[in-house]
């Protein structure tokens, strides 16, 4: 914890005079482009991987990237779903899983999370993806984690479209999905192809036409 504290003294001493200019505009409020969801798991750093500042991803995390199917119940992920889209008007929606994922562990090995209901019962969000991989390969095991982790990124943008305020936007055009797979140890990310159901390496070269595109 000490290094966390420290951190702040450091923050406050070298990096906010920086970008003091930045932080006083933020203070009078926010206009991100692109909701992030993506894990809990302390390993992923979303503006260190997009290379972005402050105010510009709005940024919700969970347990296994998680979007829970819209329903009556108000839970957290739903409301800040709502308010990133009708609100703040975010135009990109990004579900970014990762490599090693524990909770898609739990989703492949349910029978081991008998002391963590609430986890259990959490990662039942994820079981479509699960069943997408048993009908693919005849079973399920630890060697299918990374189909169960880029399924449960395709399962996840399809609840995303449940969701009023998403499904508003996607149909006139205001809002693009997207998924995404971070691999931790090599920095690469797999992007997905909603028509092929395949991912595929987000390249320089993938980067700068879109830069060119949206120039």
């Amino acid at each position: 914890m000490d290094h966390v504290v420290s951190g702040i003294a450091k923050f406050q001493k070298e990096v906010f005079p920086q970008k003091a200019d930045s932080f006083r505009e933020l203070a009078g409020g926010q206009q991100p482009e692109v909701l992030f969801i993506t894990c809990a798991d302390s390993r992923i750093d979303p503006s260190l991987i997009t290379q972005t500042e402050p105010g510009e991803l709005f940024i919700l995390r969970n347990a296994g990237n998680v979007v829970p199917p819209h329903s009556n119940d108000t839970g957290g992920m739903t409301a800040s779903i709502e308010y990133a889209v009708a609100v703040l008007g975010v135009t990109h929606i990004v579900v970014c899983g990762h490599s090693d994922c524990g909770a898609m562990k739990g989703a492949l090995s349910p029978e081991s999370l008998v002391s963590l209901p609430h986890v259990k019962e959490w990662l039942g969000h994820c079981r479509a993806a699960v069943e997408v991989v048993r009908e693919q390969k005849g079973e399920v095991c630890a060697e299918h984690l990374d189909c169960v982790t880029s399924e449960n990124v395709a399962l996840q943008l399809q609840h995303l479209r449940t969701h009023p305020a998403v499904a508003a936007k996607l149909a006139t055009g205001k809002v693009q999905l997207h998924g995404w797979v971070y691999n931790i140890g090599t920095g690469e990310v797999l992007v997905y192809d909603e028509p092929t159901r395949s991912m595929s390496p987000l390249t320089g070269a993938e980067l700068a036409a879109k830069s060119a595109a949206e120039a």
